[in-house]
């Protein structure tokens, strides 16, 4: 019997478990990779706030992104431009159709990376806002939370019906929420009147 206490000892005893820390060295401690995780998540949340907590609102701003908006509609109207000009004017759009292939293939390709690269930005920034978002909701979960367990807590309205928590036996609560015939309430109310 002592062997055994010198080996549980051992392998348990002191303050070390001898047996968590050699199989953290084949596979990963699931609760320090939790929280490893859960500072990295809290540090780009400080992150996301310190980078986007000034907007700005200068006149060149806002100038620029007004610019930045302009491509997007002025290729979708000019393409439903085109469609139109191709039913109501044949010939007119068969001219500039002729121009189009004229144009040399190099400048198609700038033309279409210009156009790649523009809308992989725009496509970037609609994500950084997203992740944004995100961050601002998940940064207010710990209020939500507090606040529903705030909730739960408070005490009922005075005369309001309590109710026994019957979990899913639907026999047990509709015993409970059933009215039953009281004998003592029905003296106590004949001697109320």
């Amino acid at each position: 019997m002592g062997l055994i206490t010198d080996i549980a000892t051992f392998l348990f005893g002191s303050g070390r478990n001898v047996v968590a820390e050699t199989a953290e060295v084949f596979r990963v401690n699931a609760d320090a990779s939790d929280a490893r995780g859960a500072q990295m998540r809290a540090a780009a949340m400080q992150q996301f706030s310190t980078e986007f907590s000034s907007p700005r609102a200068g006149l060149f701003d806002r100038l620029i992104n007004g610019l930045n908006r302009l491509p997007r509609p002025l290729m979708a109207f000019g393409t439903i431009g085109l469609m139109v000009s191709a039913m109501t004017n044949p010939v007119w759009f068969a001219e500039r159709m002729v121009g189009i292939a004229l144009v040399p293939e190099p400048l198609w390709w700038l033309m279409g990376a210009i156009v790649s690269f523009y809308f992989g930005a725009r496509y970037q920034v609609q994500g950084q806002r997203f992740q944004r978002s995100i961050a601002e909701t998940m940064a207010r979960v710990p209020q939500v939370s507090a606040d529903l367990d705030m909730l739960a807590g408070m005490p009922r309205a005075p005369g309001a019906p309590q109710v026994a928590d019957t979990g899913s036996d639907a026999r047990e609560t509709g015993t409970v929420t059933a009215p039953a015939d009281n004998a003592a309430l029905a003296e106590w109310m004949r001697t109320r009147t």
